[in-house]
């Protein structure tokens, strides 16, 4: 079979068995459990937790001790374990421990996903820059699959969904260990320094300038893509509160408004290969910090009728800063460390956007509205909070540009066209 038509089922099964439950668990637990939010709120937060520490630590285990594609699959398979478990939990705080260990067995598959696509495809002597980007796009399509699914058999508010991820993780599991062999550089003797043994050589990227400032930015920008995955539905579901917007498309099929973000970011990912080699890493990121400036600009002026077309376009928009970032940056880190840490390195930079990233802006922004947007009445003031999410991003790119010193080479993105 096909090198990349296989790595290409991995990437669509390894968003499908995560996007048949993630958006639609909120509604499982108001139906099926009658919780309220604040009840199970705090599980969203799990995501952030796990991407803290767990990415890195699989990352060096897949540089140092383990093949790549067998610790993939051994993660999925418990993965979907835990999602069986799921439907037999009755407490809202037992359920926020469990989605926890569902998620430090998960997340950390998001980066070693890219490691290990990387190293087969280089193996086989594929330009990873030109042929990564169109099989990472099947992902994004597992999730709306995954998302589609799910609503149409009446999954989303009942533990099915929890099944259907539950044996797409087990079959993804099983599927890794027919996979290529990825194994690890065996770089370590016994004469190495403990720190190597032990993997922590990846931490001293830090120590690079250009490195450390860039995990700093994927921080920043993590923090962003937080904010539109905590607020954007809430945004349009809250026009049913005006009367004249009570009726609208925006209001009634607000979830399929917002998928024009990940079918946008479908469309955007098979353009990445064209944008870095014309304009290069740097360039590429700033577009991305441009469009998030959009994204929320826009939402802060659209509305359901004659600013449609505004909150149309900053889901449109929406891909081109996810993609532009999150790829682009795998990829930069693909082509600025090391091979002996490349797994490693993955990790970080998964551990700072979906961790430390997303955690803080979770609490910050649940801070910044709750002391500055919250009117009388108790409602969101949405125009104030998007404009405040355009100028943080505006910041953001400003402080990019200025201290982000990064030459474009077009040998470096040639060096994996073979």
């Amino acid at each position: 079979m096909n090198i990349k038509f296989r790595l290409t089922i991995m990437s669509f099964l390894q968003l499908f068995v995560w996007g048949a439950w993630l958006i639609t668990i909120g509604t499982y637990c108001v139906n099926a459990k009658h919780w309220s939010f604040p009840e199970f709120g705090a599980i969203f937060s799990t995501l952030a937790i796990a991407s803290i520490f767990m990415p890195p630590i699989i990352g060096i285990i897949a540089d140092k001790w383990m093949n790549a594609e067998k610790l993939y699959g051994i993660l999925h398979i418990l993965y979907g374990l835990v999602l069986f478990y799921v439907p037999f939990v009755d407490d809202p705080n037992t359920l926020y421990y469990v989605i926890l260990v569902a998620m430090i067995f998960y997340m950390p598959t998001i980066s070693l996903s890219n490691s290990t696509s990387y190293i087969i495809l280089k193996n086989f002597n594929y330009d990873v820059v030109k042929v990564f980007p169109p099989i990472r796009v099947w992902g994004t399509i597992g999730f709306i699959v995954a998302m589609w699914l799910t609503n149409l058999t009446g999954s989303k508010a009942n533990a099915n969904q929890f099944i259907i991820g539950g044996v797409g993780a087990i079959v993804l599991g099983l599927y890794a260990f027919t996979l290529p062999k990825c194994p690890p550089l065996k770089s370590i003797t016994k004469d190495s320094k403990w720190t190597e043994q032990l993997g922590l050589n990846a931490f001293k990227l830090f120590a690079n300038y250009k490195l450390a400032l860039f995990f700093i930015f994927s921080m920043l920008l993590g923090a962003a893509l937080q904010l539109t995955n905590m607020y954007g539905d809430q945004f349009l579901d809250s026009f049913q509160k005006v009367p004249e917007y009570a009726n609208s498309l925006v209001v009634k099929y607000s979830t399929i408004i917002m998928s024009i973000s990940q079918i946008s970011e479908t469309l955007f990912i098979l353009t990445i290969p064209f944008f870095l080699k014309k304009f290069g890493i740097k360039k590429v990121m700033l577009f991305s910090m441009l469009a998030w400036v959009l994204r929320f600009g826009l939402f802060a002026y659209g509305n359901p009728t004659d600013g449609l077309w505004m909150i149309i376009l900053s889901c449109v928009v929406y891909g081109m800063a996810f993609d532009f970032f999150n790829i682009s940056g795998s990829l930069f880190i693909e082509t600025s460390t090391d091979a002996k840490i490349r797994s490693s390195a993955q990790g970080m930079f998964m551990m700072m956007t979906n961790g430390f990233g997303a955690y803080l802006g979770s609490i910050v922004s649940s801070y910044i509205i709750g002391k500055y947007f919250i009117l009388p009445d108790q409602s969101t003031d949405w125009n104030g909070t998007w404009l405040a999410f355009a100028i943080y991003s505006l910041v953001v790119g400003v402080l990019f540009l200025v201290l982000f010193k990064h030459k474009h080479d077009p040998k470096v993105v040639e060096q994996y066209t073979h």
